[in-house]
């Protein structure tokens, strides 16, 4: 299969302890045809070192600098803004892709025809040891309305074809910036095909919005009211079904 150019989007900021295990894990994909679009956010640790040096070797590293701090939503948009592959992948600065993660994917959506997909993914501890839960994705497409209810789209496996829909930005949120352009691209009518297999590691860090879930049921529910202009019954509704079924992703599976 002809490899179609993936631009892989990475957001950093005082990441100096996890990048460098971030960005070999991109150059350790069994596919070749990528390009890696790093946004320093304006670090003050050695990011900015790190990320230079792998540039300076590989061309494929693309680095861009924000003059002030703005937050991972407004460091995403400028690297879609300069991204120029078929499809567009996403991958934090603390987080890991497994080394067939592009391959199995992207054969996935090129065979399928599909827009917009995401797969299962593992833990990490911070110390980088494997949790041994994943996230398994379900079995069915993922529409606006499933996506309200359950938190099924994460960063780091969401990938788009923004030849065929067009490059979707994030809003200008602090928190929430990704949820929110899954929902923009699900509003459109497009749906996520979901990938079964465990493609990434996300890595579970203290003090993470992830392990203070339940101080984020009010923050989601004005989300639902601000950004998404639900009702206040709807809201209420999407956020406990958001609510439950982050509690049991979190702490059950």
């Amino acid at each position: 299969m002809e490899q179609p150019l993936v631009s892989i989007v990475t957001p950093v900021f005082n990441s100096g302890k996890f990048i460098s295990g971030t960005i070999r894990s991109v150059l350790n994909q069994t596919y070749k045809n990528w390009e890696h679009i790093l946004v320093n956010d304006c670090s003050t640790d050695d990011s900015l070192e790190i990320i230079s040096s792998f540039a300076s070797s590989d061309s494929r590293f693309k680095v861009f600098h924000l003059e002030v701090n703005s937050g991972s939503g407004v460091a995403r948009n400028l690297a879609i803004k300069n991204a120029s592959g078929k499809y567009i992948a996403f991958l934090d600065s603390d987080d890991t892709w497994i080394p067939e993660r592009l391959e199995h994917h992207i054969e996935f959506m090129e065979r399928g025809g599909y827009e917009f997909s995401h797969s299962s993914y593992g833990y990490l501890n911070e110390d980088g040891s494997v949790i041994p839960k994943i996230y398994e994705v379900s079995a069915d497409p993922v529409d606006y309305r499933k996506l309200l209810k359950r938190t099924e789209i994460s960063c780091l496996t969401a990938v788009y074809n923004q030849e065929k829909i067009g490059k979707f930005y994030m809003p200008d949120l602090r928190r929430k910036q990704d949820y929110a352009l899954w929902l923009s691209i699900l509003k459109s009518g497009i749906k996520s095909y979901p990938f079964p297999e465990v493609l990434a590691y996300y890595r579970q860090r203290k003090g993470s919005a992830t392990s203070n879930k339940f101080r984020l049921i009010l923050k989601h529910y004005k989300f639902l009211r601000e950004n998404e202009k639900l009702v206040i019954y709807s809201s209420i509704k999407y956020t406990f079904y958001w609510a439950v079924g982050g509690i049991f992703k979190y702490y059950f599976k």
